[in-house]
């Protein structure tokens, strides 16, 4: 069985998230999952927000466990002005991008991949 890790969304980012998706034009399981993800978040004010959780617009390190890789990464919404200013930016739409939201520094995911999961460990978040 899958179990998740508790995650934490700021007011701003679910609000922006809320938006996106409630406008896409298109058919997603990513979105889907972003809903659910959303359903089962803890919300707090940007203000108090803790510093290792990853937000949008958070540099962010994770590795990829089954195959040991490390990535480092600027989660961002698709098509968003930081999304195009940034060379290293992860959709939020990605399976990575809606895996890492709301994970705090050790949290690791098992997130559904094409018929099976990705498991990701977050390593480190900057913002």
């Amino acid at each position: 069985m899958n179990t998740l890790p508790p995650i934490t969304v700021s007011t701003a980012d679910r609000d922006r998230l809320f938006a996106m998706l409630d406008n896409f034009n298109g058919d997603s399981d990513q979105i889907d999952y972003l809903y659910d993800e959303l359903a089962r978040a803890q919300f707090v004010e940007v203000d108090a927000m803790p510093k290792d959780v990853v937000t949008l617009g958070s540099r962010l390190r994770f590795r990829n466990e089954a195959t040991g890789k490390e990535h480092e990464r600027v989660l961002t919404l698709p098509h968003a002005h930081e999304a195009q200013s940034v060379s290293d930016a992860v959709s939020i739409l990605t399976p990575a991008g809606a895996a890492l939201l709301g994970l705090k520094v050790g949290d690791e995911i098992q997130w559904p991949h094409q018929g099976h999961f990705l498991r990701l460990r977050l390593l480190d978040v900057s913002r």
